[in-house]
């Protein structure tokens, strides 16, 4: 009987890493003789998971094993778009206080296997990666990395590209157009929600997560500055003002209650005492490109109501529960069709959802829809704009009692309104401008089809 050969292919933009295969004795660190090499691969697996795979290559020639291995060293070294030296920042107070043990234990042997060099900064207070990123040279990394939940991302986003401007001689206190950030940034999941690693990966999986930064995929995303008239608050990518707001307020002074419990409680609370902000919102409408004569009815009057001059304000004021900007989709485990299904990671356009004033029962019933695969649009008091920019100005009540007027402001002791910016808490007096910036930074996690790669192919007998 003969035996055939099993065959297999390895596409080589699927390996991320080629190693000599020893054999050591025990204790032995160095050295040892040579069986072969071994390939690891990067696989594909179900909801949008990614998992490293070992493949054991054995041949007794030693010059065979180190000629395939510097020929396979070769290649892989072509890939440019591979990072070989990160900055990673891990914020250990994160959730559960599992991010360095997600990044030792979990992220960092990938990286050690990819050959990536890493610089780590262990976060040991709020803004500490941001005074870090300020005096990073950036040019010695190619990638930045945050191991985190949203606030600990928003952090370093904002740090990569504040960073960005300052190096390009810019005044941080007015950016009317910033300039790119230099190298992606990396997104490690080790918060409750991971919305930016949900919407970026499709899962809150580490490992993933870590080999999508390993293999280079990369996306340019849409970013926005949120500004006074006076100063800039922060580079984003999505923000809250209203019910979403206030309860991350309540959540944040509840800090000694464990993550889920505090947030859960802030909920709750913020709901049995839900109070419209009475604001006005100014805003300039995305144009659109002629209609579609086989579109549906709706679209196109929703279309209707957005089209104008991209240079035209409009302007809605009233009581609202809710305001959110988002110029990402916003995916997480309790949205699975995102806070903003209809807008894109880079399409160039922020989603503005208004919630008006409506009863406590209705309001949640809009709430839950987020949670389900119905419209959690479709309700008459939510109103929903494709715009590039827009201006948030509350309006103070007055007539209120001191309890009332001070539970409008979030309880703040200076009369600010509560932001919630990509999970991070700001208070703010006056009028917080939102700007759209496309394509300001490139994020690891989209494979994209056009990446610079080899086409090399390893086969296997």
């Amino acid at each position: 009987m003969v035996l055939q050969a099993q065959e297999d292919i390895i596409e080589m933009k699927d390996v991320f890493s080629v190693k000599l295969k020893r054999r050591r004795f025990v204790g032995q660190k160095n050295g040892g003789t040579v069986l072969g090499i071994t390939i690891f691969k990067c696989l594909n697996k179900e909801e949008n998971k990614l998992t490293d795979c070992a493949i054991h290559l054995n041949n007794l020639s030693e010059d065979h094993c180190h000629t395939w291995f510097k020929h396979l060293k070769e290649i892989l070294d072509g890939f440019q778009n591979r990072p070989k030296s990160l900055k990673v920042f891990v914020n250990p107070s994160s959730h559960k206080r599992e991010a360095t043990h997600v990044y030792y234990e979990k992220v960092a042997p990938l990286f050690k296997l990819a050959d990536i060099k890493t610089d780590v900064t262990v976060t040991k207070y709020e803004g500490h990666a941001l005074s870090v990123l300020k005096e990073c040279e950036l040019q010695a990394f190619d990638g930045v990395v945050c191991v985190g939940g949203d606030g600990s991302v928003s952090e370093v986003a904002h740090g990569l590209l504040l960073k960005a401007q300052i190096d390009a001689g810019k005044d941080t206190d007015y950016i009317p157009t910033p300039v790119r950030a230099p190298v992606p940034l990396g997104v490690i999941p080790a918060g409750t929600t991971n919305i930016l690693a949900h919407t970026l990966y499709g899962t809150k999986h580490a490992v993933t997560a870590a080999l999508h930064i390993i293999m280079g995929h990369t996306q340019a995303v849409d970013v926005c500055t949120f500004s006074t008239p006076s100063k800039l608050l922060r580079f984003g990518f999505s923000a809250m003002f209203g019910f979403g707001a206030r309860t991350l307020a309540l959540a944040e002074k509840h800090r000694w209650m464990p993550s889920g419990q505090r947030k859960d409680f802030a909920f709750i609370k913020t709901l049995a005492e839900l109070k419209p902000e009475e604001c006005e919102l100014l805003f300039r409408p995305l144009q659109f490109p002629q209609e579609d004569s086989h579109e549906s009815d709706r679209k196109k009057k929703e279309k209707t109501r957005h089209k104008g001059s991209k240079d035209q304000w409009q302007k809605i004021q009233g009581h609202f529960l809710n305001v959110s900007i988002m110029a990402i989709p916003c995916l997480c485990s309790t949205a699975p069709r995102g806070l903003a299904p209809n807008t894109r990671l880079n399409n160039g356009s922020m989603a503005l959802i208004v919630v008006k004033n409506t009863s406590r029962t209705e309001f949640v019933k809009h709430l839950k829809r987020y949670a389900s695969v119905k419209n959690q649009f479709n309700f008459p008091f939510v109103e929903t704009y494709t715009v590039q920019e827009v201006k948030v100005q509350p309006r103070l009540k007055s007539g209120l009692d001191a309890k009332e007027n001070t539970y409008l402001n979030a309880a703040s002791a200076e009369g600010n309104y509560p932001w919630n910016i990509d999970g991070d808490l700001m208070e703010e007096a006056s009028e917080v401008h939102v700007r759209l910036h496309p394509q300001l930074v490139n994020l690891y996690g989209v494979n994209t089809d056009d990446l610079e790669s080899s086409q090399a192919t390893c086969k296997c007998i």
